[in-house]
């Protein structure tokens, strides 16, 4: 089974442009992306309902273009979720939840820290609202898959230039702190735990500036699993010549049960 996660700036920029074909060609399981930008009645058919798939969305109840997720599957869950039960943090269409058989996947867009103290705030307690969500499906008994992009790189070896960005948001020692805190609850950075020592592997590079052609990156996209589900995981890549958005797909290959 492969899973593959986008955060895409936009779902209709990219069906523009081709690349929402282009990505289904590549025959995932499970696609989740973020930042759709849209609501699901605003897509055209063959992007809300495509053929061979099931289709979950989530969107921004507050403000229109504005944040989303989606969520592209072959095998039909038992069960979809949208958000955690919290009001002040599911307006703004940031998580969907999908109950399988042997897993619980969770696709995420988290919160950006810009924009002032206050978004920072927003970000720092909408992780600590994720983290017990988590908790409370793992403690049912459930297996858990996160992904997503978290907006955060965790360690120096995860951006280009740590030296230059130690104070700017997705860099700051209390958005890393709970990344920190989620693998300490035991939840696995997968493609941190097969290539703990890898270098230049980003799934993020600012348009404004061309960095992707200079490779000046950050890694903030991931894919968490619990460690019952370690033994299953076939591999984890970075699509980083797929272009289409300012980030790129990354992949997760785990063996079905």
């Amino acid at each position: 089974m492969k899973l593959a996660s986008w955060n895409v700036n936009g779902l209709r920029a990219i069906h523009k442009k081709g690349n929402f074909d282009e990505i289904l060609k590549k025959d995932f399981d499970i696609l989740c992306l973020q930042e759709t930008k849209v609501e699901a009645e605003q897509l055209p058919d063959e992007v809300r309902a495509p053929k061979g798939y099931y289709a979950y969305f989530s969107h921004s109840k507050m403000r229109k273009g504005y944040s989303g997720v989606a969520v592209y599957s072959k095998i039909k869950p038992e069960k979809v979720e949208e958000g955690m039960n919290l009001k002040d943090m599911d307006q703004e269409g940031r998580l969907l939840v999908l109950y399988y058989h042997d897993f619980v996947l969770l696709n995420c867009y988290f919160p950006n820290g810009g924009g002032g103290p206050a978004r920072l705030k927003y970000k720092l307690d909408f992780y600590d609202a994720f983290l017990g969500f988590t908790e409370k499906l793992r403690k049912k008994g459930h297996k858990i898959i996160i992904c997503g992009d978290v907006n955060t790189a965790h360690e120096a070896i995860d951006l280009a230039r740590p030296k230059e960005n130690e104070k700017n948001t997705g860099f700051l020692p209390e958005e890393r702190a709970w990344v920190d805190e989620l693998i300490y609850h035991g939840y696995i950075d997968i493609y941190r735990h097969l290539h703990p020592n890898t270098k230049d592997v980003y799934t993020y590079w600012d348009m404004k500036t061309s960095a992707r052609d200079r490779n000046v990156g950050w890694r903030i996209d991931y894919f968490f699993i619990t460690t019952d589900l370690l033994p299953r995981v076939k591999q984890v890549t970075m699509m980083s010549d797929f272009y289409g958005s300012d980030h790129c797909p990354i992949v997760l290959g785990i063996e079905e049960k």
